[in-house]
């Protein structure tokens, strides 16, 4: 069974050799590209399930791509980067990527990683790269204030039914706090529950996404997910 579209952006061969064997091991139908400019030519024509971003690429810096990527899909974006670079991590994460993993990597790590990100937005897809149909007529939605999290759309809505462009990452981190109403949870916890991998202290992926829902959320922002000093956050549902 397809598990879906990854889009790999990357202008080394071999790497992009290994991991379209690897991946299509795996069942995902793996296309590549191997600049920017071919990047947004063939969003224009394929729906990705996730998307795969090398930073060095031979027409462009890799982290401008970002917006350009998030204004054309929804999908979740990983950044591939040989820099082990806090400041460009944190940049990457503000900017709208949903994860950031330094080469060399592990394949085994980087399917694990991509199943995470796809696990709210996994829709089956066939071998043109044209996603089918699989959500139940049944919509499921989380109500707070102003706002509507549609957990069928993966979207998160405010009063006048538009869209607040939410990504993945976000959307699952919020999603973990809304359904814990009034409970404080650590970075730990939350990251356990949208993430796999081993959790660090010293990450700021967490708080970086916080912020970035608290901006979508508005004024209010803060007072819906508060900040528990020493834990972690909670979701404070309005009155």
């Amino acid at each position: 069974m397809n598990k879906g579209i990854v889009l790999s952006i990357d202008d080394d061969a071999d790497l992009q050799l290994v991991l379209k064997q690897y991946l299509e091991g795996d069942n995902y139908n793996v296309l590549t590209v191997n600049n920017g400019a071919q990047l947004i030519e063939k969003l224009e024509t394929v729906t990705p399930n996730i998307v795969l971003l090398d930073l060095m690429l031979p027409d462009t810096d890799g982290i401008t791509l970002i917006p350009q990527i998030r204004a054309k899909s929804k999908a979740p974006i990983i950044v591939l980067s040989g820099k082990n670079d806090t400041t460009e991590k944190v940049i990457c994460l503000e900017m709208g990527a949903d994860d950031y993993m330094t080469k060399p990597f592990e394949m085994r790590e980087l399917s694990a990683r991509i199943k995470v990100a796809m696990r709210h937005t996994d829709r089956p897809a066939n071998s043109n790269g044209e996603n089918t149909q699989t959500e139940s007529p049944k919509q499921e939605k989380i109500t707070f204030g102003d706002f509507t999290l549609n957990r069928n759309q993966f979207q998160l809505f405010d009063a006048k039914d538009k869209s607040l462009d939410i990504t993945t990452g976000e959307f699952q981190l919020l999603e973990a706090l809304l359904l814990a109403p009034n409970r404080a949870l650590s970075r730990e916890q939350l990251f356990e529950l949208t993430r796999d991998g081993e959790f660090d202290s010293y990450d700021r992926a967490i708080d970086i996404q916080i912020g970035r829902i608290r901006k979508k959320l508005g004024d209010e922002g803060i007072n819906i997910i508060r900040t528990i000093r020493g834990i972690g956050y909670m979701f404070s549902p309005p009155e």
